[in-house]
């Protein structure tokens, strides 16, 4: 095992051709707070449109590879890059068509930071047409960018960022014009009336409500939910607490995953089992919840009744 003071640091940024991550990674070495007294390895796995001037790659000590096939992307010849050329940090710039469930690292090497590029102009097609590759790429994103926003509907980003925030929901995720980044959290783009009393969730809503609730969850401290779950009882939580939630998929049928908050157990809910379907409404409070590490979601109970699995039990974003 390796110390991680002893691996090389690496960056990595995806997205499909023509995303912006070679601006992305041309503004970023030419800024002051990115220069090292070593020499930076910058890694090419596709040479988008804008190229890497001398000047800049000599200022930022940067010497750049190519490396044009998957076959290639091997532990074995990224070390020999790195004996090559003794970098104290790497940069990658990974092919948006390549999986990235291919991406693999040398042992002394350590992923420090992920990020993905999007267009915002051909996002749509991607997502329709490559949903698997666009939700490798998103995954464990530490920074989502989607630049070229300008001239596009609020309500069409606003409907991007629930699908981005489905597969990824706790990468921070950036919106950019030519005037530079836009606020996305308008509560008109909402699908539900956020001051009804309780507020149906029902089907997508409820995913889209979990969504928000994690990115604001002020906006709902105190209000009133309804909505129809199943109930989860995970290991690591205090015996006087539950989970109503729902499946959810992105993609594909593997790769799905449950979204529900902690909900504090009361006389409403007694004889609740794992599994059972429930239909509940319940008063949202932001408050202290140690398996969060954190203030966050809680739901307590007014009304809990069991019910039938409703017919889409499952819900899809990509629908």
């Amino acid at each position: 095992m390796f110390n991680k003071e002893d691996q090389k640091p690496v960056y990595v940024i995806n997205g499909f051709l023509d995303a912006g991550k070679s601006s992305f990674f041309a503004y970023t070495l030419g800024q002051p707070y990115f220069q090292t007294e070593g020499t930076t390895l910058l890694i090419l796995c596709e040479e988008g449109e804008v190229e890497f001037t001398e000047s800049l790659l000599k200022k930022s000590k940067t010497e750049v590879e190519v490396i044009d096939s998957l076959d290639d992307f091997t532990s074995a010849n990224l070390m020999a890059l790195e004996v090559k050329h003794r970098p104290e940090r790497i940069l990658i710039e990974w092919n948006g068509m390549w999986d990235f469930k291919a991406f693999t690292l040398p042992r002394k090497w350590r992923l420090e930071q992920q990020i993905t590029c999007i267009n915002a102009a051909t996002f749509s097609v991607y997502f329709t047409n490559m949903r698997s590759l666009i939700a490798e790429q998103l995954r464990n994103s530490e920074l989502i960018m989607f630049n070229r926003c300008d001239g596009m509907d609020e309500k069409v980003l606003a409907n991007y960022k629930r699908n981005v925030k489905a597969i990824n929901q706790q990468g921070m995720l950036v919106f950019e014009n030519a005037d530079g980044e836009i606020d996305m959290t308008m509560e008109e783009d909402l699908p539900y009336d956020i001051n009804q009393n309780p507020i149906p969730l029902e089907g997508i809503n409820y995913g889209i409500w979990y969504i928000d609730a994690m990115e604001h969850p002020d906006r709902y401290a105190g209000k009133e939910v309804t909505f129809t779950g199943m109930v989860a009882m995970p290991p690591d939580f205090p015996g006087d607490y539950f989970v109503p939630g729902r499946m959810a998929m992105t993609c594909c049928a593997q790769d799905m995953q449950f979204l529900g908050y902690a909900c504090k157990k009361d006389k409403v809910s007694d004889g609740i089992r794992e599994k059972d379907w429930v239909k509940m409404t319940a008063k949202v409070m932001i408050e202290p919840f140690a398996p969060y590490g954190r203030d966050g979601v809680v739901l307590h109970p007014l009304t809990l009744e069991k019910t039938e699995e409703p017919k889409d039990a499952i819900i899809n974003f990509g629908a």
